[in-house]
């Protein structure tokens, strides 16, 4: 039976609830960490012992309940800019790993993005391939990643990278929200990929990582099966019988944060090393819930 771990998910939000349920499960201790105190009862509901902090404001981190064994930074900038990135991705890592110091983890995670990855041209791409975002939010998180790197090459936290695909279960899933909708346009022609990977499968990639990840390593945490954005609409046109979504108008292209790239992500990497493998394969078992669901409501939102 695995040893017992004291462990502290920072931004313990959508994912990191998710992987607090999964530890409590394995028998650790969990500790949540949330900016508002309103979000705080939520946590004490799932058995998560509940704390009051923010990484951008360093003071608030001075009275946690340290040491943990194991310690996750999965916060979120709420879908802000390239300034609420730096703030609460940079400083706040920044901030994060100043506490660390004092009583660092046996274990250290960061969750990243796959985003980071600019290719353009469908290409598969893993860890080796070149981080080189578009965007000015991409490039902050490589520069967060730089942070975890250096922190490990000095030997201040055991560091390890997750990045991570477009996340979808529960409540979420933004171009399947939009097709139900009716919202839904595809792009150009449709043939960009897109890597998906299921809430539930995120929380058990950091997991994996936690017990089995190399410190200073990376990982893309994604499901098997890259999908072109036609195919995904055009499945659920099919599961939902609904009309396929139209093309949209180049002129009403607005601008995106996660900037246009186009590539296949691989997991090898992540199943090799840890022994990690998605509960949800693809798309279509993932979102299997969701379509019965949907049908059920008439195909209304169900976000």
């Amino acid at each position: 039976m695995t040893d017992s771990r004291r462990v502290l998910i920072v931004g313990c939000g959508y994912v990191g609830l998710a992987l607090a349920r999964r530890l409590l499960a394995s028998g650790h201790q969990v500790f949540g960490l949330r900016r508002s105190t309103g979000d705080l009862p939520e946590l004490a509901a799932a058995g998560v012992a509940p704390l009051a902090g923010d990484v951008t404001r360093p003071e608030t981190l001075a009275s946690l309940p340290g040491p943990f064994d194991w310690v996750i930074n999965a916060v979120s900038s709420s879908r802000g800019g390239p300034a609420a990135y730096a703030s609460v991705y940079r400083d706040g890592m920044r901030h994060l790993l100043e506490w660390l110091a004092r009583t660092p983890p046996a274990a250290f995670a960061y969750t990243s993005s796959t985003s980071v990855y600019g290719q353009t041209t469908g290409e598969w791409v893993d860890e080796t391939a070149p981080a080189e975002p578009s965007t000015d939010t991409g490039r902050v998180l490589v520069e967060v990643e730089q942070l975890v790197r250096d922190a490990t090459l000095t030997g201040l936290v055991p560091g390890c990278i997750v990045r991570v695909a477009g996340i979808y279960g529960p409540g979420r899933g933004h171009l399947f929200q939009q097709f139900l909708r009716g919202e839904a346009r595809q792009q150009g022609d449709g043939s960009r990929w897109i890597n998906m990977i299921h809430r539930d499968d995120v929380a058990g990639a950091l997991h994996a990582v936690l017990e089995h990840g190399r410190p200073g390593d990376t990982y893309n945490a994604v499901d098997d099966q890259p999908v072109r954005q036609r195919e995904f609409l055009g499945w659920l046109a099919s599961e939902l019988g609904r009309p396929m979504a139209p093309t949209a108008d180049p002129a009403e292209a607005g601008p995106r944060k996660r900037g246009i790239t186009d590539k296949r992500v691989s997991n090898r990497k992540l199943r090799a090393t840890t022994g990690w493998a998605p509960h949800f394969p693809t798309f279509r078992e993932g979102y299997a819930d969701a379509i019965a669901a949907a049908r059920a409501r008439g195909n209304r939102s169900v976000g």
